[in-house]
C-alpha cells in the first residue's frame, strides 16, 4: 500500500535507502498488510513505523500496480492527521512536491501510474 499524503497542495515523497535497487529513488510511502489487517490499517500503521507522523485515509486513488510477481500496489489519498514525516531507516529524505514538480524526482515505477491523477488534484488545489 503506498499512502499518497497531500497538504496544502503538495504531495510526500520519500526517497529509498533500502534495498539496493531501490536505492535513491523515490515513492509513495507505505508497506505490506500484515494477517488479519485491513489495507487503510496497515498503511496507517507503516506510516507511523516508518516516518513518525499519524495519516487518515481518505480514498483510494484509481488501479493497481504489479511489484515483481507476489504483491499489488494500491495507493490512497491521505491527509496528514498528526506529526510531521521524519525520514527513518528505510527513507532518507522527504521532500513535499506542488503540481508541476512530480517529473523532478525519479520514482520507482510501480508509483508511477499514480502520478497524474495526484497531478490532477494537486492541480486543482487538493
Amino acid at each position: 500500500m503506498g499512502a499518497a499524503v497531500v497538504r496544502d497542495g503538495r504531495l510526500l515523497a520519500a526517497r529509498r535507502t533500502t534495498p539496493a535497487a531501490a536505492a535513491g529513488r523515490w515513492e509513495l510511502p507505505g508497506g505490506k498488510v500484515e494477517p488479519g489487517e485491513s489495507p487503510a490499517a496497515a498503511l496507517v500503521r507503516e506510516i507511523a513505523e516508518e516516518l513518525g507522523c499519524a495519516v487518515a485515509v481518505e480514498r483510494w486513488l484509481d488501479g493497481e500496480q504489479p511489484i515483481g510477481t507476489t504483491h499489488l500496489l494500491r495507493a490512497a489519498l491521505c491527509r496528514l492527521t498528526r506529526g510531521e514525516p521524519v525520514p527513518g531507516p528505510d527513507h532518507g529524505e522527504v521532500r513535499w512536491l506542488a503540481s508541476g514538480q512530480l517529473d523532478e524526482v525519479d520514482w520507482l515505477e510501480p508509483d508511477r501510474p499514480f502520478l497524474p491523477e495526484l497531478e490532477g488534484l494537486l492541480r486543482d488545489g487538493r
